[in-house]
């Protein structure tokens, strides 16, 4: 594989062959590292009665993860201008091997809680990074179709992550499973070395502070909050429809069980495989159009799923409902790439952190709502929120591209 850097365009020129592994081994590394967010979802029972504590207490070893992702996320973007972004995903990717197989060894539950911590710090290296990566290497009309391929990679590894923690640890125990990730993590670094080439470094200049001072200029640009607006709009949603759902299969009129229930979820891979398909529909129809029907198409599935009882229905609402998020996710990283300019890193940072804050917001407030006992008015609200990114997206302008670092 040979790819050219012409320092005059700032890009690299690359073969359709070239430019397919770097988008199968992207996709791969946004699976494989994503799904370490869910691998504890299962085992909170397991931890439950191995350590002799509350089930609240096991399920920080969820918890700790996405805080620390989150947070990490923040950071990591603006490091990848100064220092170039293969070099960040492969420091992040190997501290996740290491600590992964560590984690192995471990026997106490407050060490299992901080390790997952750290997993979340290093995992956090990857999403805001890679998905500038790809707006910076690939050609615009590639853009979309890569990040598509990856956004399906992170949505897919909630249900691959627990399907694999689930299998592991009831046929070999929970250890082995952080020691086969610190395998896959190690050899995923491999492949990043290999396949994936270094990006320029867009701030060689500058100093981090300057960088960091610039999140404040990103945050009063309109349309960048109004893209954000939309960020907010896409895990909230999905993780609250999910939430909602599991109340209402699990309720009285359906009386599902738990693996009954995950089989009505994993129908959702039926609709994330529209994603890497999102490029090709933005060549035909234009990055905003895209946009506003996955949004409609998602609207329209909550909507569905708020007024029907029957089971065939709101499997297909629910499939509905993750194609149209799959279709416009990877528009609103595109656009935020753009609109980041020189500070892409920075831009693509804050929308990650803003992204899984909305994931960590949905589950409470859909728990809140669902308080009403109304299945409908939540799966109405979720659609509302909806309603507010959509309209948020009229209000982007692409010439509004942050050009100084001052």
């Amino acid at each position: 594989m040979e790819l050219l850097y012409n320092p005059a365009k700032k890009a690299f020129q690359g073969s359709s062959q070239s430019y397919s592994l770097m988008t199968v081994v992207l996709f791969w590394s946004g699976l494989v590292i994503m799904s370490s967010l869910y691998i504890t979802i299962p085992l909170i029972s397991t931890f439950t009665d191995i350590f002799k504590v509350a089930p609240t207490q096991a399920a920080w070893t969820s918890s700790s993860f996405s805080f620390c992702f989150a947070l990490g996320c923040l950071f990591y973007g603006p490091l990848s201008d100064r220092f170039g972004r293969k070099i960040i995903i492969l420091s992040g990717l190997s501290i996740l091997a290491f600590i992964s197989l560590l984690m192995g060894f471990i026997t106490d539950l407050s060490w299992l809680i901080l390790f997952r911590g750290l997993q979340g710090a290093a995992a956090a290296t990857f999403s805001p990074v890679a998905l500038a990566y790809v707006v910076e290497v690939f050609p615009p009309q590639k853009q979309v179709t890569t990040i598509g391929f990856i956004n399906t990679g992170f949505l897919m590894a909630g249900i691959i992550g627990q399907i694999f923690s689930s299998y592991i640890s009831q046929l070999y125990g929970w250890n082995l499973i952080f020691y086969l990730l610190g395998v896959i993590y190690a050899v995923t670094a491999f492949l990043i070395l290999w396949f994936i080439p270094q990006s320029p470094v867009t701030c060689v200049n500058t100093s981090i502070i300057t960088i960091f001072r610039q999140m404040g200029t990103i945050l009063t640009q309109k349309s960048l909050l109004c893209s954000y607006a939309i960020a907010l709009t896409i895990l909230f949603s999905f993780v609250g429809m999910y939430t909602a759902l599991n109340h209402y299969l699990s309720s009285p009129l359906f009386g599902f069980t738990a693996q009954q229930i995950f089989y009505v979820r994993s129908m959702g891979i039926i609709g994330m495989l529209l994603s890497p398909f999102s490029g090709q529909l933005v060549e035909k129809h234009g990055l905003f159009s895209v946009l506003r029907a996955g949004m409609a198409l998602s609207i329209i599935g909550l909507l569905l799923l708020g007024i029907s009882n029957n089971l065939l229905l709101i499997v297909v609402a629910s499939i509905l409902f993750i194609a149209g998020l799959a279709v416009f996710a990877p528009t609103v990283v595109a656009i935020i790439g753009r609109l980041g300019g020189k500070v892409r890193g920075a831009a693509i940072s804050a929308y990650t952190f803003i992204l899984f804050a909305g994931a960590s917001i949905g589950p409470i407030l859909t728990l809140n709502i669902l308080k009403s006992g109304s299945y409908f008015f939540t799966f109405l609200a979720l659609a509302f929120f909806l309603c507010f990114g959509l309209l948020a997206s009229f209000f982007i302008r692409m010439e509004d591209e942050v050009k100084e670092i001052a």
